[in-house]
């Protein structure tokens, strides 16, 4: 789980909890102090983040999830010392001028038992409305003194509001921005000049005083440098004048909600937001995003349903946006190709929470996919070679009339609207799908619609950019899986110079293998490709399943195969360096007369192909490609993702991302029980769906679930397959309508048992 931003996994807690029996007068500060010796939680200035594991343990003890001892409740300090007490200093001489005051100094305060940490509380306790604490965060605290008066006054810096809409909106930072960078952002906590004190402009220069120097001295207490100051003035108490008169800027108000915070906690009432930058380029650094990029996170190894292991560790520092994907991907999943209100069975409430969802500013089709992405390269790590297949297709929303953000998708004849959806999916080579490793969604603009790019233009500026951007994002899947070669796959449409380039330029990334396209004319010294390979002797036959293909019958095609190591030339106009690849050429001989088109491949790889058998088995990788064809009818007759009826192409992505997961999931069903039959049938069931499987079809419930291989069939005859020796294995249609029909024998099975346990009565 994640707590305050921090992983908190199973072995900590059990460390924890196993302290807290032990010694169970253990303070909460000496807990603290060791939970973050453990997991070595330290700040910038490499000292313990003791408060944050305080308000983590406590969070964990809200959870019920450990047992803290009883705290001591917190006591304004008292400025006592051998007994005395300690008594501000009082104004003497003039009150009017600065000049009576004399030279005006901030005096820091270092040590929370000094004498002048007990003074600053005092003075705070008894004249400020707020009082003298506690603080949150980091925190410097001030005290001002006058050269004649003594003590004027005192300040505090303290850790920035958590979310603040109005502020958030005016700095105009990314959500992970904002995490990333709200430290670098101080609240102005405290402020305060005695009474006795009625100096003009004197606030003011306090405040220009201490601005100069805040940066340095939270630099040397912390070890970074803040780039922005903000602050709160109540309204009926202040109107903020000092802040205007030393720069600051007015930015708006709070929203002052009359109802209780999560927390418990009630606002006092709408407050005045001021803000001052502390550097020039205060506002590009708040709103730099952190590198992009997978990381490794430790994952639990037992999870309620598939749906939390596919989005475990979905990260928007909102449990409650956590909590509620879970459920929309497990209710998609269960009614495959219905509609949001059927999917969420009809339930106002549900339905309601799942528009909500989408259409949160948070949410984006990035944030969803990488805890997908992280489970799948858990599964790549199981095997030895893995083939990252990427291709594209088109969502045709042309009917969805209110749906705005959408782009033309055919031609100006057509006017066929709708988004364009390049992906990557993980497949083992004997065509398992692992699950997806990116994915790219985009509108086009429809002035540019018939136009064609300019080869003069650059690379990222052109659509087809989006090869590159997918290999990319399978080299960050590669660095997580170092004991797995994966093996970026594309057609004809993915022969781009720039991404061999791209290959060659990542040392320890994705291989590739692309199937060249005959057009772009490649050069190997002054000849042609294809004639080059043409004059190559044959290395030997191979025998390849071609499948059905609209009109086209499914055919054996016989191949012969030649293989060469190839230096290709850059195209003209490009200052490329050449490239060292090896080209695969097979030419499919003694095809029969109805075959119009004979079967001709030109495979380029990074892959050393030295042998006949590893040409072989490059070839055998390629046929899996078509694969990803497939899991595009699925997604689009399965899971119905054109049917969607969502006011925005932000919300279709959303929901697209989600549909994406689902639909992966009833292809890998298909395949699944191919490569384990005999493996039990709760990976991909719960135990109150087998056991109402094997009641429907033997009568009975097994005290252990039935193999997959049984399960999977099963549910496809369910769905409408006959399972005839000619109808081979069940597809992904007949498993999405047998999935979505046992759902409701499920909910059938369940009330059943309860209306018996109701009669059975206590």
């Amino acid at each position: 789980m994640k707590v305050c931003g921090q992983e908190i996994n199973a072995e900590l807690v059990s460390r924890i909890t196993a302290t807290l029996e032990k010694e169970p007068d253990i303070s909460r500060r000496e807990l603290s102090r060791r939970v973050c010796e453990w997991a070595n939680w330290r700040g910038a200035n490499g000292k313990l983040q003791d408060m944050g594991c305080r308000k983590l343990l406590l969070d964990l003890h809200k959870r019920s999830v450990i047992r803290l001892p009883a705290g001591q409740p917190w006591k304004s300090p008292r400025v006592k010392r051998q007994g005395r007490t300690y008594d501000i200093p009082g104004i003497s001489g003039p009150q009017d001028s600065m000049e009576a005051l004399g030279q005006i100094e901030l005096i820091p305060i270092t040590n929370r038992q000094s004498r002048e940490s007990w003074i600053w509380n005092l003075m705070l306790e008894q004249y400020h409305y707020l009082g003298n604490g506690p603080l949150c965060g980091a925190q410097i605290r001030y005290l001002v003194k006058s050269e004649r008066a003594g003590w004027i006054g005192a300040l505090s810096f303290s850790a920035p509001a958590w979310r603040l809409k109005k502020r958030d909106q005016w700095i105009g930072w990314s959500e992970k921005a904002r995490h990333h960078n709200l430290q670098r952002v101080i609240c102005n906590s405290r402020f305060l000049v005695l009474p006795q004190v009625r100096v003009p402009n004197l606030a003011s220069r306090i405040l220009s005083l201490c601005m100069r120097r805040i940066c340095v001295d939270w630099e040397k207490r912390y070890a970074y440098r803040p780039v922005l100051a903000e602050t709160f003035v109540d309204p009926s108490r202040f109107k903020g004048t000092c802040y205007l008169a030393a720069n600051w800027t007015k930015i708006d108000e709070t929203a002052g909600r009359s109802t209780p915070y999560p927390n418990g906690k009630v606002s006092g009432g709408k407050k005045t937001i001021f803000a001052y930058p502390l550097c020039p380029d205060w506002q590009n650094i708040l709103a730099t995003e952190p590198p992009a990029g997978l990381c490794k996170k430790p994952r639990p190894k037992d999870f309620s349903n598939w749906a939390e292991e596919e989005f475990w560790s979905f990260d928007v520092f909102d449990p409650r946006l956590k909590q509620r994907l879970i459920q929309i991907a497990y209710d998609f999943h269960a009614q495959p190709g219905e509609l949001i209100p059927q999917a969420c069975n009809g339930s106002n409430a549900k339905t309601k929470a799942a528009y909500r969802f989408f259409d949160n500013e948070r949410i984006d089709m990035e944030t969803l996919l990488e805890p997908h992405v992280l489970a799948t390269a858990e599964r790549i790590k199981e095997h030895p070679v893995v083939l990252s297949v990427q291709d594209s297709t088109t969502l045709n929303y042309t009917s969805h009339t209110t749906t705005k953000g959408l782009g033309p998708i055919g031609t100006k004849k057509s006017k066929s609207k709708g988004l364009l959806v390049h992906d990557t999916m993980a497949f083992t080579p004997k065509g398992t799908p692992l699950g997806l490793v990116d994915i790219q969604c985009w509108a086009r603009n429809e002035a540019d619609q018939g136009t064609t790019p300019r080869r003069s233009r650059a690379i990222e500026e052109k659509e087809s950019f989006k090869w590159l951007k997918s290999y990319r994002a399978t080299s960050q899947v590669q660095n997580l899986c170092p004991g797995t070669m994966l093996v970026s796959v594309g057609d004809r449409e993915s022969d781009i110079y720039e991404l061999f380039c791209e290959a060659r330029n990542t040392p320890g990334g994705p291989e590739l293998l692309i199937r060249a396209e005959r057009s772009r004319n490649r050069k190997v010294g002054q000849e042609h490709l294809w004639e080059k390979m043409g004059k190559f002797p044959v290395a030997g036959y191979q025998t390849v399943q071609v499948p059905q293909k609209g009109s086209r019958p499914a055919r054996d095609a016989n191949l012969e195969v030649r293989y060469a190591s190839v230096q290709l030339e850059p195209p003209k106009g490009k200052n490329l360096s050449p490239v060292k690849v090896w080209a695969v050429y097979i030419r499919e001989i003694g095809q029969a007369k109805d075959v119009k088109s004979p079967l001709e491949w030109m495979l380029l790889t990074t892959v050393e192909v030295k042998t006949f058998e590893k040409a072989v088995e490059v070839i055998a990788w390629y046929t899996q490609r078509w694969q990803i064809e497939v899991y595009h009818r699925t997604l689009k007759k399965g899971c119905r993702i054109q049917d969607r009826l969502l006011n925005t192409a932000d919300r279709l992505e959303a929901c697209l991302t989600i549909d994406m997961v689902v639909a992966w999931r009833v292809f890998w069903l298909t395949k699944l029980c191919r490569e384990t039959p005999d493996a039990p049938c709760d990976r991909i069931l719960t135990e109150d769906e087998w056991k109402v499987l094997s009641a429907y079809k033997t009568g009975e419930i097994p005290d252990k679930p039935p193999p997959l291989f049984w399960a999977v069939f099963v549910i496809a005859g369910i769905g409408g397959f006959l399972g005839r020796k000619c109808d081979g294995y069940p597809g992904a249609t007949t498993i999405q309508r047998g999935l979505e029909r046992l759902q409701h024998m499920v909910a059938g099975y369940r009330l059943a048992c309860y209306n018996s346990m109701t009669r059975a009565g206590p």
